[in-house]
């Protein structure tokens, strides 16, 4: 059969791995017609050629999908920004700007420095380490001294840490170490008060709740007009309820049995849960976790009926765990809960990196 093929220097295939243009000289365009014989394997030919071509553009999206996922700096989840590292037995830094606050410190990353409150749940290092570097930093910046909450076990520990820090390198390490028990309310700003709840984990810890303030008039004054509502404001009476609505509730490391402790209800009811999903699969049982003072994802799922919470973040991953292995645990929350699940990934990769 005869096949007419018109070649143009300027207009070559992009799909071929060309780094110059091919033309011949002098001759611009030029029309070619040759034979060729039809063969009952062309047309397999081909379609292996396009299914190969096709198969590398899909492994080149999911390529890109995943670069755009260990690239990404945070997540934005019922009107808070959310940032920071949390890697399984690595460190973990859990930063929420909007309320000036630091979950834990890790290894004290550049962008935990600019927190005023810094809440430390149990003493790992992987969790605490980075304390003497975030005061000092704190101070080489001329930022006012920060705020830092730890359980009242280990208040005193810190205290000489700190001051082994002051002695070696000779420096003013300035802070406010705030020892908050479970059930004690600390106020951060006239708006936000925070409160711990109990964990479980292989040494002392707790989580924290983060809550707003908002008053609301007294259900017996409804009824009045400004100007009488006023007269008993300037008479000093109490007009108004205090309400504290649970925002942000970050569990550090534990286990599930948190979940299950009807003290914990604010934890579960918080517009947003930061909680640790150490482990996603059949690779590690629901009694490694426990042994080691973790959860499994199994066991969130398993306990999902109690979860009231608007938005879920899992965080606290193995370092065994890839991009992918993640996203596929998230979806497998996801399917269980109304609230939505989002993953903390930053210092993952991706399988196909």
């Amino acid at each position: 059969m005869q096949v007419s093929l018109s070649i143009s220097p300027s207009k070559l295939p992009s799909i071929f791995p060309f780094h110059h243009p091919i033309s011949p000289p002098h001759q611009p365009h030029k029309s070619l017609t040759f034979q060729t014989q039809a063969s009952p394997f062309d047309s397999l030919k081909t379609a292996g050629y396009l299914s190969t071509i096709s198969r590398a553009i899909e492994e080149e999206e999911e390529y890109r999908k995943a670069r755009a996922t260990v690239t990404r700096k945070g997540v934005e989840v019922e009107g808070y920004f959310i940032e920071g590292l949390s890697v399984g037995g690595h460190e973990t830094c859990v930063i929420v700007p909007e309320l000036k606050s630091a979950f834990d410190i890790g290894r004290c990353p550049s962008r935990a420095i600019q927190q005023n409150f810094v809440f430390i749940t149990h003493a790992h290092l992987d969790h605490i380490g980075g304390l003497p570097m975030y005061v000092a930093s704190r101070g080489l910046y001329n930022l006012k001294p920060p705020t830092v909450f730890v359980p009242p076990c280990i208040k005193e520990d810190v205290e000489k840490l700190l001051d082994i820090h002051r002695t070696m390198g000779q420096v003013e390490l300035n802070l406010d170490l705030v020892a908050i028990d479970i059930g004690e309310t600390y106020e951060m700003r006239n708006d936000i008060v925070v409160r711990p709840f109990r964990t479980h984990h292989v040494i002392p810890s707790q989580g924290y709740v983060i809550y707003s303030i908002r008053k609301k008039l007294k259900k017996q004054y409804i009824h009045l007009k400004g100007k009488q509502i006023e007269k008993l404001k300037k008479s000093g009476v109490e007009i108004t309820d205090t309400i504290l609505s649970p925002e942000v509730a970050f569990t550090g490391d534990t286990t599930a049995e948190y979940m299950l402790d009807p003290c914990n209800a604010d934890a579960l009811r918080a517009k947003i849960l930061i909680t640790e999903a150490t482990f996603l699969d059949e690779g590690y049982s629901i009694d490694h976790a426990r042994q080691h003072g973790h959860t499994h994802l199994f066991e969130i799922i398993e306990n999902s009926e109690w979860i009231r919470n608007k938005a879920v973040l899992l965080t606290h991953f193995s370092s065994r765990y890839h991009i992918e292995d993640i996203r596929q645990a998230v979806s497998k929350l996801q399917s269980k809960v109304s609230a939505k699940v989002v993953p903390l990934t930053e210092g993952f990769r991706s399988k196909y990196s």
